[in-house]
């Protein structure tokens, strides 16, 4: 079993230049193996991408990257839900899966399941497996005991289990925008104002202390997740795919070092040390580890 590197989907506000220099390198530099495109977070974002997404598919085919694409996180217009069928029926190549409309659209065809659908025991991946799904992205959120039970399962019914190695978890979405509420806007004239924190915008409790990360409709962990060093008791598991999600920062440099830690020429703690130079957040790995996700645990 041959362990593969994929790149999520950009969640955050980019302005569209930096979007496609982005890409531009992830093809031309980065050693991954899948690359999920699509604008998932929210709605009102997508059309300044929508010109520019079949140069960005074309030119990752062309260096030799898997492209899938991904499906929204939240459906609610009928606007909304009519893009995410075109989506589906474009038949433009795999699609990721990231809310159960989707999943209802793909039954019978070959799909990928994200990691905003939970996914938290064997029935639930036998259910996805009968109705087509292909590859599971499994929730941040669960322990190395639970992991190890789907990966197997996962070997058993044919499909690829895979864990995000790196980035913000995902925790929730919303119908409102608290980005907007922060800066006293609404979300229908919320200016794109998402767009001023390229990373997500921090949130802190009342007495100041980090605590979560608000992109647009989306409630992301503080910290950024890690698991360089538990990358080879994850490929002990089963898990044969691994999700890192774009942040602000050096990705090229990010995908190379866990790459490196894949192939045995790097040790993971080492690995993690480096890249928590890298980024302004703490770097996290405690729901792996059956405890707080905000904690680190070595």
């Amino acid at each position: 079993m041959t362990a593969s590197l994929t790149l999520g989907p950009v969640l955050f506000n980019w302005p569209v230049d930096r979007w496609l220099d982005f890409y531009a390198r992830i093809a031309d530099e980065a050693p991954v193996d899948t690359v999920i495109v699509g604008e998932i977070v929210c709605f009102k974002r997508a059309p300044f991408f929508a010109e520019a997404m079949g140069d960005v598919i074309e030119r990752l085919g062309a260096a030799g990257k898997t492209v899938w694409l991904a499906s929204p996180i939240l459906v609610g217009s009928e606007r909304e839900r009519a893009a995410m069928r075109d989506l589906v029926e474009a038949d433009a190549g795999l699609v990721e899966a990231n809310d159960m409309g989707a999943l209802a659209l793909l039954a019978g065809r070959p799909h990928a399941v994200g990691p905003t659908i939970n996914v938290y025991n064997e029935a639930t991946l036998g259910w996805m497996a009968e109705r087509g799904a292909v590859a599971v992205s499994l929730p941040a959120e669960l322990p190395a005991a639970t992991v190890a039970v789907l990966a197997r399962a996962g070997r058993e019914l044919g499909i690829e289990t895979e864990v995000q190695v790196w980035g913000r978890a995902p925790l929730a979405i919303s119908a409102r925008c608290y980005h907007a509420r922060a800066h006293g806007l609404h979300k229908d004239g919320c200016q794109f104002v998402c767009g001023k924190d390229p990373d997500g915008m921090p949130v802190t409790t009342m007495d100041g202390q980090p605590f979560l990360t608000v992109n647009g409709t989306q409630t992301m962990s503080h910290g950024c997740l890690c698991l360089a060093a538990e990358l080879p008791a994850l490929v002990a598991m089963g898990v044969s795919r691994f999700r890192l999600s774009p942040q602000a920062m050096d990705m090229v440099r990010v995908a190379e070092a866990f790459r490196a830690v894949l192939d045995g020429r790097r040790d993971g703690a080492e690995v993690a040390a480096e890249l928590g130079g890298l980024i302004d957040a703490p770097l996290v790995n405690g729901f792996y580890h059956d405890t707080a996700g905000a904690r680190r645990v070595a």
